[in-house]
């Protein structure tokens, strides 16, 4: 259940210097000024702006007109990525993950964990059984407001106080960021000792979202982002089928020009997907689509003589 912005209040930080608090001034129960020290932040549809925009690829421009819409660079379309998600087979992997999320956050020593929702101002796949359950708190942010978001902000500097959440789920938002091990160490700072993440993060995949999409990680690669991280589970996220099908998508687009046409076109090729089924998982994840990563917050890091034998590949 996501908590309400006065209850995470005291947690807040100003991006880049967790050490200073945030202050919020209300005007009829309405958030109506956000400052940190001597710097005011602005505030969108009653949620504070807490970005550092000399260093972020987001503009303060983009929240002129977001008075009259939540999205200000297009927002995801949630329903439909959920369906293609469940024909796909992707969506059963990521709620098995999300089952064994919440048995080990359920197995922490407190009474109501708090889970900090990263690109989230549309939900990601199997997230439900987290907002569902009353026994879990969630906290939202993305770089742009909705109904499902306490704040917004950048996660390379993630405006919360030092060790402050249980958990943190990061999905399809480390191919848009800069520095994704920056934003990995950010929510390693943000983390309880013994704090769990879940990331989703794509491989074999086209660009999306155009200029706002920067990097893609191999499924050892990912797991050397997270290396601060002792491993709960990881693999990979849809096979080579899968991966077949967002090719033969690009290459529609590519020849038609059109996205409309691409997509429509490409719709009997996702019958690939279906085939990921019979791959082995070594064969999945050199041709995985994306990956999934899910650790324990840890007192030692991976060091670059063992990273090469975290390989679950074909190719050993």
């Amino acid at each position: 259940m996501l908590v309400a912005l006065a209850d995470i209040e005291i947690m807040l930080r100003k991006p880049g210097a967790p050490w200073l608090h945030v202050a919020l001034r209300r005007k009829d129960g309405v958030v109506s000024e956000v400052t940190a020290g001597d710097e005011q932040f602005p505030v969108v549809h009653g949620q504070p702006v807490l970005i550092d925009f000399s260093d972020s690829v987001v503009r303060p421009e983009w929240f002129a007109t977001a008075q009259d819409t939540y999205s200000l660079v297009g927002a995801r379309r949630g329903f439909l990525r959920g369906l293609k998600g469940r024909l796909f087979g992707t969506a059963d992997i990521s709620t098995s993950n999300f089952f064994l999320l919440r048995e080990h956050l359920k197995a922490l020593p407190v009474k109501r964990p708090l889970v900090l929702m990263v690109g989230a101002a549309t939900k990601g796949m199997g997230t439900d059984l987290l907002y569902n359950d009353e026994a879990i708190a969630q906290v939202a942010f993305d770089v742009y407001p909705s109904p499902l978001t306490n704040f917004v902000a950048d996660g390379h500097k993630i405006p919360l106080a030092d060790e402050s959440v249980d958990a943190v789920c990061i999905q399809a938002v480390l191919e848009h960021v800069l520095d994704p091990r920056q934003v990995a160490m950010e929510v390693a700072r943000v983390l309880k000792p013994g704090g769990l993440v879940y990331a989703e993060t794509p491989f074999m995949q086209q660009v999306h979202e155009g200029a706002y999409d920067f990097t893609r990680f191999s499924e050892v690669g990912h797991r050397w982002l997270w290396r601060d991280f002792e491993t709960v589970k990881r693999g990979a996220l849809g096979g080579p089928g899968l991966s077949l099908y967002w090719a033969v998508k690009y290459f529609l687009r590519g020849l038609t020009r059109s996205k409309a046409l691409a997509d429509i076109a490409s719709i009997p090729f996702g019958i690939f997907s279906l085939f990921d089924r019979f791959v082995p998982e070594p064969h999945r994840v050199d041709g995985a689509s994306g990956t999934y990563f899910m650790g324990r917050k840890s007192g030692r890091s991976l060091t670059v003589g063992e990273i090469v034998g975290e390989y679950r590949g074909a190719q050993r």
